[in-house]
């Protein structure tokens, strides 16, 4: 896959663009998480609401999620969160948990939100946006981009765990194959993924009846965890994200 790095021109009133698109450049979500809020009602153009994915605005359109409107951003922001165990990756939480987002908004008056997730009781590295092209690029299971995790599990690691998820294992159905993995003592192990399927570690662990106490992200394709404690962030700098833009587009070749 190979992604055009450009912003949003919408200079000309006349040119439309896929709604999705415009609202993943207006800092709502992920390109993809779009779609899902289009098909969910929950976007009204012109006081109509929309739910169709074919449909196209522009610059004079009156655009409204959740009631609220919305616009592209010129600024792009590229933040990384190293996200504290107990919070959600989600921009609507509707049971009362703390939602990730939260700690980077008196920093920001941007529209952010995550690329990929972290699962609430899971901490470390996570990147926001608001640049629609770059989440789509990351977020684009062609990217392969790997992930690096320390897993602390509260039993002795199984003798043969490591090689086992490497050559791959099959739990209730679903096939998951680590990148690779090394055990660091009997109760720490780093794995690396290039899959986004969902909580991959935690349900290989618990077929082999191997309890997690603490699972930390602590690389994302070039970028890690150093320096960066708890429920603190930064920008990421411009040579980071055009690395990981090309490592994307490596892959994609």
């Amino acid at each position: 896959m190979r992604m055009r790095n450009r912003g949003l021109n919408l200079q000309d009133n006349d040119s439309k663009i896929r709604l999705q698109v415009f609202l993943a450049h207006s800092g709502v979500a992920s390109r993809r998480a779009c779609e899902k809020i289009i098909e969910s009602g929950r976007v009204s153009v012109n006081g109509s609401v929309v739910t169709e994915l074919g449909t196209k605005v522009s610059a004079q359109d009156e655009v409204l999620v959740d009631g609220k409107k919305v616009f592209p951003e010129e600024t792009k922001r590229y933040v990384l969160l190293n996200k504290p165990a107990g919070y959600v990756c989600t921009l609507s939480e509707e049971k009362g948990r703390p939602v990730a987002a939260e700690l980077l908004k008196e920093a920001y008056s941007e529209r952010l939100y995550n690329v990929g997730r972290l699962d609430m009781f899971s901490q470390g590295l996570i990147i926001f946006t608001n640049d629609g092209d770059f989440a789509a690029a990351l977020s684009h299971p062609s990217a392969e981009i790997e992930k690096e995790y320390i897993v602390d599990t509260s039993l002795p690691l199984p003798r043969n765990l490591a090689e086992e998820f490497q050559r791959g294992i099959r739990v209730d159905g679903i096939f998951y194959k680590c990148k690779s993995a090394q055990e660091i003592n009997a109760r720490r192990m780093k794995i690396v993924l290039i899959e986004g399927k969902n909580r991959e570690i935690r349900n290989v662990f618990k077929s082999k009846e191997i309890g997690i106490k603490k699972l930390t992200r602590v690389r994302i394709g070039s970028v890690t965890i150093e320096g960066l404690q708890s429920g603190q962030f930064r920008e990421l700098s411009q040579y980071e994200v055009q690395g990981l833009l090309k490592l994307c587009r490596s892959k994609a070749i």
